[in-house]
């Protein structure tokens, strides 16, 4: 089981409050993940669940347990970092056994964890090599199997990706995904990639400055953004924001349009700008359009290839069912 709730949570460093009280539950077997900005809290948060760091008040439980004041080994959860923290000299059967060998398990039970483990992840054929020998995604995938064999309650990742390169990236994605639908376990997942969030995730938590902007399925953050933040956080390319009369004219103060809601017409459209800088990706293009008077640029995605080139005149119109109206404070206008 791995329920964990945060109960009026708080975290301070001295006279800074960097986490004000924070309620949040994760439910046995979800898959969430912390999304925000650099600076946004999301790893202190990972650290005061795994016991890394201490909470200055509040509560947290896990099972219903109150697992406040226990020390991270008992919590029964295990940690993925960054870094991939493996031993040089020691082979991948040694490094994936090490926590078992520490917690003084009898050898034949640390051997069929590793096994079983190396087997899940795809390592068999490397259990005998050191890790100077794999690549980095390999290397990430021993990190998690030192985790995987612990047989913990949840497993917590930190940004566990961000050392590989952008196709690495992508793979392990993939695999940390389908490890996820084998082994059933509660995960948490920081990344400041929201790429990574909308495609991992059963649930996202945005986090800005502490605090939490908005809790939901993926799709739930894109469809009904709760403010202007989360608007411009979910969704690549992200949300064209415009104010002004073009606003006041569906009765708010700003209004959102993805790039992919808004449709190239030949003419007679609602708004008429320049293409700047084309980004063509083969399945998709995306125009940088200048001079519609709405915004500095406005971003356009369009299917595969379109003619149109630096410099031409092109005509824009929203789809009306898609556009996100939101008030003065930001706030999303039902």
């Amino acid at each position: 089981m791995g329920r964990i709730t945060l109960d009026k949570v708080t975290k301070s460093f001295g006279e800074v409050q960097v986490i004000p009280p924070l309620d949040l539950t994760i439910e046995d077997g979800e898959f969430v993940v912390f999304v925000g900005p650099s600076g946004c809290g999301k790893s202190t948060l990972l650290r005061l669940i795994a016991g890394l760091e201490d909470v200055t008040s509040g509560e947290i439980r896990i099972d219903g347990r109150n697992a406040t004041e226990t020390p991270p080994a008992r919590r029964g959860l295990a940690m993925v970092f960054q870094s991939y923290a493996l031993y040089p000299h020691m082979s991948v059967r040694k490094n994936i056994a090490f926590p078992l060998r520490m917690a003084g398990l009898e050898k034949a039970e640390q051997d069929r964890r590793v096994v079983e483990a190396a087997k899940v992840l795809n390592l068999t054929d490397y259990l005998d090599r050191r890790p100077g020998q794999l690549s980095g995604g390999q290397r990430q995938r021993v990190a998690i199997g030192r985790a995987i064999v612990r047989e913990p309650a949840a497993f917590l990742f930190d940004e566990p990706l961000s050392n590989l390169d952008a196709a690495l990236r992508v793979g392990m994605r993939l695999e940390i995904s389908e490890l996820h639908e084998r082994l059933k376990t509660t995960m948490i997942y920081v990344t400041h990639d929201q790429v990574e969030a909308m495609t991992m995730a059963d649930k996202i938590v945005v986090l800005r400055a502490g605090n939490i902007e908005q809790v939901g399925s993926p799709l739930d953050l894109y469809h009904t953004p709760r403010n202007l933040f989360v608007a411009g956080f979910i969704g690549s390319p992200k949300m064209n924001l415009i104010n002004g009369n073009a606003a006041k004219q569906h009765g708010a103060s700003t209004i959102g349009v993805r790039p992919e809601h808004l449709r190239i017409v030949p003419e007679g459209g609602l708004w008429t700008g320049t293409v700047g800088v084309s980004e063509h990706l083969g399945s998709d293009t995306f125009l940088h359009v200048h001079d519609t008077g709405l915004a500095d640029v406005i971003t356009v995605r369009a299917e595969g290839e379109v003619g149109l080139r630096h410099g031409d005149t092109i005509h824009l119109t929203p789809r009306e069912d898609k556009v996100h109206r939101f008030d003065e404070q930001g706030g999303r206008v039902a």
